[in-house]
């Protein structure tokens, strides 16, 4: 059962994330039209939030049959009630699911094409993301800063991620990148920044340290591993903004590259993913 919900949540954080990431980036790579790109994202955005809506189901149910120790408790409607009612989980939950299924609906209307109510919705998708799993672990002003960081961490890394889908996608085009991957890494800079502080913040309150002790097992080496996927991320990230005057004439290594760092980024979501799981040892 806990493979499967660290399964469920990898999914679902994928998709929420390249979401927003994906909307958000939008306006800042392209200044004009491309109705080509607009269509694809269109059609690939709409997978993207009924699969959101699909395994967040999933994930509330898995959490039921998680607190009542039974995986027939998942399939037991007053249990799932139960939960989904009385639970903070739940509370956060039932939130995030009417959102996405809100999201869903904006995506057939005439009102699609509104960035506004895009990111507004896709924002708010996110944001409840942020109190599930370790952003829950404290009480009072702690807790509530706790998770604004997180929601800060999550901003970031969507960001980050759903650009490098939105980059990819832009680079399958017939176009001359040079313009677009200056303002994709101008913008990178902040984002980096951010996931850095934030991250390092929420080490340090979970666990006491500033990196979790002993090194090599459990959670912190599962954050180990985040960490060096992530530098990998950096140091692709790095290569390219210093190549960035003869991109076109390195057009195949440069899409290799930035799919490169897009797929080592959701390795850092499916070791996130697997945290959630974990205790975080606290030890202050």
């Amino acid at each position: 059962m806990n493979e499967a919900l660290v399964l469920c949540r990898f999914l679902h954080f994928t998709v929420v994330l390249m979401l927003f990431g994906a909307w958000l980036f939008r306006p800042l790579l392209l200044n004009g039209e491309a109705l080509a790109l607009d269509r694809q994202l269109t059609h690939l955005t709409r997978w993207l939030t009924a699969i959101a809506l699909a395994s967040g189901i999933a994930w509330a149910l898995l959490i039921t049959a998680s607190m009542a120790g039974s995986a027939a408790a998942a399939f037991d409607v007053d249990t799932v009630a139960l939960v989904l009612g009385n639970t903070f989980f739940g509370q956060v939950w039932r939130w995030h699911l009417l959102i996405n299924a809100l999201l869903l609906a904006l995506l057939f209307t005439p009102w699609r094409s509104n960035l506004a109510l895009r990111l507004g919705l896709s924002g708010a998708l996110l944001a409840t993301l942020a109190p599930v799993g370790h952003g829950a672990m404290l009480d009072g002003l702690s807790g509530q800063l706790l998770i604004l960081n997180q929601v800060i961490h999550l901003t970031c890394v969507a960001a980050w991620l759903g650009g490098l889908l939105l980059l990819v996608m832009i680079l399958r085009q017939p176009s001359e990148p040079r313009e677009v991957l200056r303002r994709f890494s101008g913008v990178g800079y902040w984002l980096v920044a951010g996931l850095l502080i934030t991250g390092l913040i929420n080490v340090r309150v979970l666990t006491g340290q500033w990196w979790p002790t002993p090194l090599f097992s459990g959670f912190a080496l599962i954050l180990l591993i985040k960490a060096a996927l992530v530098v990998g991320m950096l140091a692709l990230a790095l290569f390219n903004r210093l190549r960035i005057d003869d991109c076109e004439q390195r057009m195949g290594a440069l899409k290799r590259s930035v799919v490169l760092e897009w797929l080592l980024g959701m390795g850092a979501v499916a070791a996130v993913s697997l945290l959630g799981t974990l205790p975080p040892m606290i030890t202050g």
